[in-house]
């Protein structure tokens, strides 16, 4: 038996990564003592697993931004945009002289990510989306034929690189790598069926294994988690085909896959060159007795056990019962990981200090699952369960905690009828009466809602929480900040404001400090994309409010200005996706919990003279299950939990929400099902091709496609903005298209905001006039 991991946090218990990336890209950093610091990085990461238990190491899970771009880069498949060159426009004195270097490849890799690095010209960015049903983003590929047909070697060299460093460790390692189809399926190519190009694929590919087994790699485990889905005839026997294609050389495969079972996907795989196949037993009930009596029986079984995307402590008894008879059958074929890559969970529980006790004994952390995978090991191999049974203790006296049950939360969940998931009027009616109550221009411009967090901001709420201030100053502070942003918008021209969200540090932690049965921590940071990191709530019982939670900022923000302020909330389905969610109970019934008390606050909104309301939903498609098959139950409940949200505002209220980057030919009803007042969406990085959706099924309200891409620092022209309303416009009428960026402006900075937005304004003009001359 042999405890492995299929990879670890690249960011560090305390995001040492991202302040890294960031001081490099400022130019604080050069790139020598970058790539230094990250190479601790990986050490410590490797010594942190091993010290844990874990048997066989990850190499290749690190990225200095995303493994799909990794594997982008390893392939040889950079777009030819990122390539072809271009001068540097920065000012090379800013720079020192290693970081001058045009088109080297370390800012290569971030110019393809978010557009912008220290050398290098600017370029659109390739687009981001969701990794599968995570709130992780990875940078898409870009393939078409021409790009793999062209002679660009493809590059081991950091992958081999992480091999020999972790030899410092141990010599019992096993390399990583994103599998060919996943990478392929994952793809945009254009008008190009993905499939036809899949034959060049294999043949970096195969350049790529053959390397690794020259190179003395052992074990290599190739991720291959579209397996999880319900694939076509064509990708299964793509898949395959794929398989049968490559020579593996020496190399041992562990086939992976994970985020859903595999059931389904045994009789594909059983008969193709592996030597052994991951099975996430925690996303979905897998008959893995079935799946065992159908492999070659020299296969390694790899049972992901441990949950790689949650917090809590395993009840070990449980699964160690479960492993018991698979240890008879397999022996030393057996192997036990988490679930998924750890990247989605945070470092360390033992960084936490001020949890209470009782508390912090439910949770487990990725060190601490690492070393849940060690005593399992222990136990089955000493066939002794005294020491799980000690450590599991906590999590079964979770289960019968008072502090999770709220009677009268669970009342009102049980008392709701069918009239409270809707508004009472069509939304042709409301739209009439919001236009009377707002007079809005054609083409309303608007924001998403957060602007510039500055280093005043956040260390603003860093002397509140240390109570270096107390809260009258505070208040004072963050009314400053919301009078400084209602000037800045009134001198840009917007139409509808915001109060900028000074006082949050998060659209989902803001929230969550305010609902009761939500616990928060002070490092339980994960990776969103990039240096993007999130430090999601612990949704640990029933959901209720326990005070108004926005009225005083947006009452504060509509008293300084003539124009409309949107209030701004964050939906049921993202604090439920962007929470690490307790397992004791559905996740539609908690979902149910949020939105009543979302609903609380649209209440009171509008009782305080709150005319738009904005209740954010930008993770309602990577809630979705893996399976296609799934879907429309998720859909049915997600959609009713957020009607329930809006469901009391009153016709003259315009409900707004907001989407970042779902393919809308999945979920276009559901989404027209939401019956926002004004959806905004993020289209900008699809050059709006994500609006043909809406040519087989019209979208029926407002619509606010974003037109320009605030992940990256570079601020859009007029014209392109304007070329982008146009091709908005063949989807959507004029009448019901509002202009806006695609996101949030948190992660900014004002100067480049300003300009943007004086762009976009500009572009909204430009527009309308035309459109009515």
């Amino acid at each position: 038996m042999q405890i492995h991991n299929l990879g670890f946090p690249r960011i560090g218990a305390k995001r040492e990564l991202k302040f890294s990336l960031e001081k490099y890209w400022r130019g604080d950093l050069s790139q020598v003592d970058f790539l230094t610091e990250c190479q601790g990085r990986r050490q410590q990461n490797w010594q942190i697993q091993q010290e844990a238990g874990v048997e066989l190491l990850p190499v290749g899970d690190f990225a200095h931004y995303d493994h799909v771009l990794n594997t982008t880069l390893l392939l040889g498949l950079a777009p030819e945009r990122f390539t072809a060159q271009q001068h540097n426009h920065s000012d090379a004195t800013a720079h020192s002289l290693d970081r001058n270097i045009e088109n080297n490849a370390l800012d290569l890799e971030f110019r393809i990510g978010r557009g912008q690095a220290p050398s290098g010209c600017e370029c659109a960015a390739s687009d981001m989306t969701k990794w599968f049903n995570t709130n992780y983003h990875y940078i898409v590929p870009e393939l078409c034929t021409a790009l793999l047909a062209k002679n660009t070697p493809v590059n081991t060299d950091n992958l081999l690189l992480h091999f020999n460093e972790a030899q410092a460790i141990t010599d019992n390692r096993k390399a990583v790598l994103l599998g060919p189809i996943t990478y392929l399926h994952l793809s945009v190519t254009g008008n190009e069926d993905k499939l036809a190009l899949l034959p060049e694929l294999l043949t970096r590919y195969q350049a790529v294994l053959t390397q690794l087994s020259d190179a003395g790699v052992q074990w290599l485990q190739l991720d291959e988690p579209v397996l999880g889905l319900e694939l076509d005839s064509k990708w299964q026997q793509a898949f395959s085909q794929a398989y049968k294609t490559l020579n593996k050389g020496k190399l041992k495969v562990l086939l992976t896959s994970y985020f859903a079972s595999i059931d389904h996907q045994i009789e594909l795989i059983k008969n193709l060159d592996f030597d052994g196949l991951h099975i996430d037993t925690v996303a979905e009930q897998s008959n893995v007795p079935s799946i065992i009596e159908r492999l070659p029986n020299d296969w390694v079984i790899s049972l992901g056990v441990i949950n790689g995307r949650n917090v809590w402590k395993t009840d070990l008894v449980s699964v160690y019962k479960t492993l018991q008879p698979l240890y008879q059958i397999l022996g030393e074929r057996l192997w036990l990981a988490p679930s998924c890559s750890l990247l989605h969970s945070p470092v360390d529980l033992n960084q936490e200090s001020k949890l209470d006790e009782e508390f912090k004994s439910w949770l487990a952390f990725a060190k601490q699952k690492c070393q849940e995978l060690s005593l399992l090991k222990k136990a089955l191999v000493n066939e002794n369960s005294d020491e799980i049974t000690l450590y599991s203790t906590p999590a079964l006296a979770r289960s019968i905690s008072k502090r999770i049950n709220n009677e009268g939360v669970q009342q009102r969940v049980s008392a709701l009828t069918a009239a409270d998931f809707a508004r009472k009027e069509t939304f042709e009616v409301r739209k009439a009466a919001q236009q009377a109550e707002l007079n809005l221009p054609l083409l309303p411009t608007t924001t998403i809602g957060s602007f510039p967090q500055t280093g005043d901001i956040r260390e603003t709420r860093a002397k509140w929480r240390r109570n270096e201030i107390n809260d009258e100053q505070y208040t004072r502070l963050i009314q400053d900040e919301i009078r400084d942003t209602i000037i800045r918008q009134e001198e840009i021209g917007l139409d509808v404001l915001v109060h900028g969200e000074a006082e949050r540090n998060d659209m989902v932690e803001y929230f969550g400090e305010l609902l009761d049965g939500v616990a928060f921590t002070q490092f339980a940071w994960v990776q969103s994309y990039g240096s993007r990191c999130v430090k999601p709530p612990i949704i640990f019982g029933d959901i209720s409010r326990k005070k108004p939670m926005t009225v005083e900022w947006t009452n504060f923000a509509q008293s300084l200005t003539a124009k409309p302020v949107k209030a701004m909330l964050t939906g049921p389905i993202t604090i439920l996706c962007w929470s690490f969610v307790r397992d004791d109970l559905s996740r539609e019934q908690v979902s149910k919990q949020i939105a009543l008390a979302i609903s609380d606050e649209v209440i009171d909104l509008v009782d305080s003279g709150t005319k738009i309301i904005q209740i954010d939903e930008p993770a309602i498609r990577e809630g979705m299950p893996v399976k296609q098959s799934q879907w429309q139950t998720y859909l049915d409940w997600a959609t009713a939990s957020f009607c329930l949200s809006a469901a009391k505002a009153p016709a003259a209220t315009q409900i707004h929400s907001h989407m970042c980057y779902s393919e809308f030919n999945d979920i276009l009803p559901a989404i027209v099902a939401l019956d926002t007042d004004v959806l905004t969406v993020e289209t900008s990085r699809s050059n709006m091709s994500l609006l043909d959706a809406f040519d087989k099924q019209a979208y029926p309200n407002d619509l606010g496609p974003g037109v320009y891409d605030i992940h990256t620092p570079n601020v859009p022209e007029v014209d392109w903005m304007v070329n982008l309303l146009g091709k908005a416009q063949k989807h959507i009428p004029v009448e019901r298209l509002w202009v806006n960026p695609d996101c949030g402006l948190k992660t900014r900075a004002w100067a480049e905001t300003k300009l943007a937005l004086e762009n976009m304004v500009n572009a909204a003009k430009q527009f309308r006039k035309d459109y009515e001359s």
